[in-house]
């Protein structure tokens, strides 16, 4: 018998195109290493921790925009019992977490509390139409 070489897509004869990878490659594949590692980390350790300067730590808007709805549409619950977590560097003393800077309360909390706590210089208002239960 004869040897004859065959020649498949396996194992060309030819070897004329570019050996290795191309620069483009290596650099595509760096960046999508990159990515992964920050997306893992992201999840792992908690996205506030790897991008600090994307997240707010002031969210007073939200929570003043969220109260006057829910006094525009007279939802007691939302109003007086959900609770609104309150992010701002100069919080008062009775901070649920002062690493964290937040309070987590209700809106008539913030509206109505004063001295010694005083949450009015975050602008929640008070709600005339709805008349919150006190707590026994």
């Amino acid at each position: 018998m004869r040897n004859k070489k065959v020649n498949n897509a396996f194992f060309p004869r030819n070897r004329r195109g570019q050996e290795g990878m191309s620069t483009a490659t290596i650099i595509g594949l760096i960046i999508g290493l990159v990515i992964l590692v920050v997306v893992i980390l992201g999840f792992t350790m908690g996205w506030d921790r790897v991008f600090p300067f994307f997240f707010s730590t002031n969210n007073v808007e939200s929570i003043k925009t969220n109260c006057a709805a829910a006094c525009a549409t007279n939802n007691q619950y939302s109003y007086c019992t959900s609770p609104r977590t309150l992010k701002a560097e100069d919080l008062p003393a009775d901070a649920d977490d002062k690493a964290q800077k937040s309070v987590t309360k209700t809106c008539y909390f913030f509206a109505t509390t004063t001295t010694p706590d005083d949450y009015s210089k975050y602008g929640i208002d008070e709600c005339p139409s709805i008349e919150c239960p006190q707590p026994q």
